[in-house]
């Protein structure tokens, strides 16, 4: 493998960790892009990489785009990421978390953990019973922020979709507005649950087909498989798995007017920001539309760390504030003849002071 500095996807961070812990077998990246804000905060992704350059490659884009999602969404925190490599079983062990946990608390707090794929509620009170630079942790009550952060980024995404309607096709409703969703986990399907209360008509697909298929009977929608859904004619193609999707040949499948979904990194370099652009495909960036968790699970620690409980209505009402940022890039993309990805960075960078 090529030193990290030299990947494509390294921008100035900060500093790259290396972990392995031989006793536990844990191997594991974690990236800091930018503490200009604060620590660097975003969620542990547990995955079965196939080449360690993957790993590399998604620890170093995540970071960065943890950077411009905190800072875009108003919070005292700087941007990093951490990967554990899972083997192909996928096994977690209890030594592996208590190591990586070990390894979170060395770095004195330049860097909060969170979950992320592949890794739950249950996953972060084992770290935290190593570190206090943890969150995600179960609430203590209805009332408190906690545990999964997934429905408060469905409900962003929700609310973000509606956005790109309004400003797209000039409808304040999503009555018959058809969504295809790609993804049906706990962000995608929170999302689809959202929208098919709206009116909306949904087409959905997923790797688990069954997954798809469940949440279709729930829903009243209908499914297709996991590689027809960029094809689907509809008014919204909304990602919601994992990224890169937007490539040359994504692009030039969709049939969609507007791009909105809640996965990470969708564009696979910066060119393709242009070519959705040309198309005449609005697109929603991904991390602003999709930073309803990592607002939930900000919150939460800065509550904790300040010794009370976090009130789950102040989320909600910081999470509600999406839109009005979207709009804000989207008018001044239409304004200034750039693409909304371009003017997103651009804000972000600012705010991190780059």
């Amino acid at each position: 493998m090529a030193a990290f500095w030299t990947q494509p996807d390294f921008d100035d961070h900060e500093c790259v960790h290396f972990v392995h812990d031989r006793a536990s077998g844990l191997t594991a990246i974690i990236a800091l892009h930018s503490t200009h804000l604060g620590p660097g905060a975003g969620g542990t992704r547990f995955w079965h990489y196939a080449e360690p350059e993957a790993a590399l490659r998604d620890s170093l884009r995540l970071s960065r785009g943890m950077s411009y999602k905190n800072a875009m969404a108003g919070l005292p925190m700087g941007g990093g990421k951490a990967v554990i490599l899972a083997g192909p079983d996928r096994a977690k062990s209890p030594e592996v978390l208590a190591a990586f946990g070990d390894a979170i608390q060395a770095l004195g707090g330049r860097y909060i953990t969170a979950e992320d794929v592949g890794m739950g509620e249950p996953d972060m009170v084992a770290i935290a019973s190593r570190t206090p630079f943890v969150t995600g942790l179960p609430a203590t009550d209805s009332t408190a922020a906690g545990g999964d952060p997934g429905p408060f980024t469905a409900k962003g995404v929700f609310l973000g979709i509606k956005a790109a309607v309004a400003q797209k096709l000039g409808r304040d409703s999503l009555e018959g507005v058809h969504v295809a969703v790609q993804g049906t986990g706990s962000v995608g399907g929170g999302a689809a649950r959202l929208l098919a209360r709206a009116g909306a008509q949904l087409t959905l697909a997923d790797v688990d087909a069954k997954r798809a298929d469940a949440l279709a009977l729930e829903l009243g929608a209908r499914t297709v498989s996991a590689n027809e859904i960029m094809d689907a004619e509809c008014d919204v193609f909304s990602p919601n798995a994992l990224g890169a999707i937007l490539d040359d040949s994504g692009i030039a499948r969709l049939r969609a007017s507007i791009v909105a979904g809640g996965a990470n990194n969708q564009l696979a370099r910066a060119e393709h920001g242009a070519m959705l652009a040309e198309r005449g495909i609005l697109y929603t960036p991904d991390y602003v539309i999709n930073g309803g968790g990592i607002i939930a699970v900000t919150l939460e620690y800065l509550a904790r760390r300040d010794g009370h409980a976090c009130d789950v209505a102040e989320v909600h009402q910081a999470v509600e504030a999406i839109p009005s940022r979207l709009h804000a890039i989207w008018d001044e993309a239409e304004a200034s003849g750039r693409t909304p990805d371009v003017v997103a960075d651009s804000m972000a960078q600012r705010l991190i002071g780059r």
